[in-house]
């Protein structure tokens, strides 16, 4: 599935105004708004085409380009600007409609005034500093999911900003198509891996279901040497190797077994168009081995992976790896595991295999260990410590009333000493602002002990799909303070309880 995520998508550029000054003026309208529009599709940071639309200016052309824009599967979200006055009950049929993301864009078409020359002409023709504000009431009146940037487009934030959202904008668009499979059900009495799956599915789209493990046997049992032998090349060609995990050596038969189970489950999500899936270790049914080095492989080509039948972080996790796509960084599965409280305290987190190469610091490394419960053959997996460098930690937790994602930006750090032991992947981070804080805000606000570790995308992608998907997200960055966190999630509360009321 290593494919480009924004490939055949794209955002369309919505202007408004109106009839009331004039054709002239309307041609420079469209004009300028090409340019603003040109800006955008052309910058880097802009992962999506930018598709500029004709000018709107009444009612039932506002109506007509946003339903063209829902039944348009390329289009992946709306930009609209009011670069003149555009009387926002005008947009209100419309936007009761929409059903893509909304990036509002307060901008003008040139950065600067030209002091000397202002007449009247040019204060009617630019008029987006209030034209805004009118579009912007109806917005907040109609209680209209959306990101509001302001700038000029030439300002590389601006265009981040819109970069950023577009990002989001595609992501919620996977989410929406998603089909997860679950290999068994989750891990017994574990409570916040539980979920409602309907809800779940009314809120973002995605679709989970179980299928028993033993569907999945069946096709690893059907796997063909030769793919076999293929990938096992492969992993000759991507990974160092431990000297008994080689060809010939006394645990190479277990690394051939988890390229059986790669090449079946690339199989079986491929057909069933699954871009999400989870496993559990205490529901194996024929498996020789949890899928270790498989489910690593996997994730790095894009696909959403929870262990122990967590369906949220899988879903987190594949929404985004597509809102990360082309971005320097990797995005993992990840767990908190342990603390080292000496000095400036650390988190080492880890799982018991499945934690996904993109976050690698140095060459990953075929190794096989034992694995002290499950009850079967010694797994392969790669073997790394991830790479330092800034994160964000993010967990999705059920509250019963409505979801919640937690999140922590961090510092992810070289271990302070080899770990020449621990047989398994692993990440070492500082939580911002300092250990305590972190620990006890994440506690208080329920966040999961499954969590996705990004050094690719941070606090403005998850801001953006949180509003993407009208649901709340509690951050702890390098600004909070016990009383900010506890004062948010009182207000938090209260806000999400009233307005499902509305």
């Amino acid at each position: 599935m290593r494919t480009d995520p924004f490939a055949g998508h794209e955002v369309w550029f919505l202007t408004g105004s109106q009839g009331l000054y004039g054709e002239e003026t309307l041609r420079q309208v469209a004009e300028q708004s090409r340019r603003v529009a040109a800006a955008l599709d052309a910058a880097a940071e802009v992962p999506v085409r930018v598709v500029w639309k004709p000018v709107l200016t009444d009612a039932a052309a506002i109506r007509r380009a946003i339903g063209e824009a829902n039944e348009d599967p390329a289009c992946a979200g709306v930009v609209t600007w009011m670069h003149t006055f555009s009387p926002a009950k005008m947009w209100i049929s419309g936007l009761g409609a929409l059903q893509r993301p909304l990036l509002h864009l307060h901008t003008q078409a040139d950065a600067a005034l030209p002091w000397a020359t202002i007449d009247m002409d040019f204060m009617n023709l630019n008029q987006a500093a209030h034209g805004d504000r009118e579009y912007g009431f109806l917005l907040t009146r109609l209680r209209v999911p959306r990101t509001t940037v302001a700038g000029h487009v030439s300002d590389p934030r601006v265009r981040a900003r819109v970069g950023s959202w577009a990002r989001a904008a595609v992501a919620a668009g996977a989410a929406r198509s998603m089909r997860l499979a679950r290999f068994g059900d989750n891990m017994r009495d574990v409570a916040v891996t539980e979920g409602d799956k309907v809800e779940a599915e009314i809120r973002f789209g995605t679709s989970v279901n179980t299928w028993g493990v033993n569907d999945l046997v069946a096709v690893v049992d059907a796997v063909e040497d030769e793919a076999v032998d293929a990938l096992v090349e492969e992993y000759g060609d991507l990974y160092a190797w431990a000297d008994d995990c080689r060809p010939g050596g006394p645990r190479h038969e277990a690394v051939r077994y988890q390229a059986r189970l790669e090449a079946a489950l690339r199989g079986f999500l491929t057909d069933g168009g699954f871009t999400a899936f989870t496993t559990n270790f205490e529901d194996l049914g024929g498996l020789r081995q949890l899928p270790g080095l498989a489910v690593q492989r996997l994730m790095a080509d894009g696909y959403g992976f929870g262990g122990e039948g967590d369906w949220k972080t899988a879903a987190l996790l594949r929404v985004l790896k597509v809102a990360a796509a082309g971005l320097p960084g990797g995005t993992s599965f990840m767990e908190d595991y342990t603390y080292d409280l000496t000095g400036t305290p650390r988190i080492l987190g880890a799982h018991m295999l499945e934690v996904c190469p993109t976050i690698a610091g140095d060459r990953p490394r075929v190794e096989v260990h034992p694995l002290s419960i499950g009850g079967r053959e010694d797994p392969a997996r790669l073997v790394f410590t991830a790479a330092p460098g800034a994160g964000v930690v993010v967990g999705w937790c059920d509250l019963g009333d409505r979801f919640r994602w937690v999140a922590n930006e961090v510092d992810v750090v070289t271990p302070g000493e080899p770990l020449p032991n621990l047989p398994v992947a692993r990440a070492v981070w500082q939580p911002r602002p300092d250990f305590p804080t972190a620990t006890e805000g994440w506690l208080t606000a329920g966040g999961p002990h499954h969590t996705v570790l990004s050094t690719a995308v941070g606090a403005d992608e998850l801001t953006d799909l949180a509003e993407v998907f009208a649901t709340e997200l509690v951050l702890i960055d390098g600004a909070t303070t016990r009383r900010s966190l506890a004062q948010e999630l009182r207000w938090s509360a209260a806000y999400h309880r009233l307005a499902q009321r509305l």
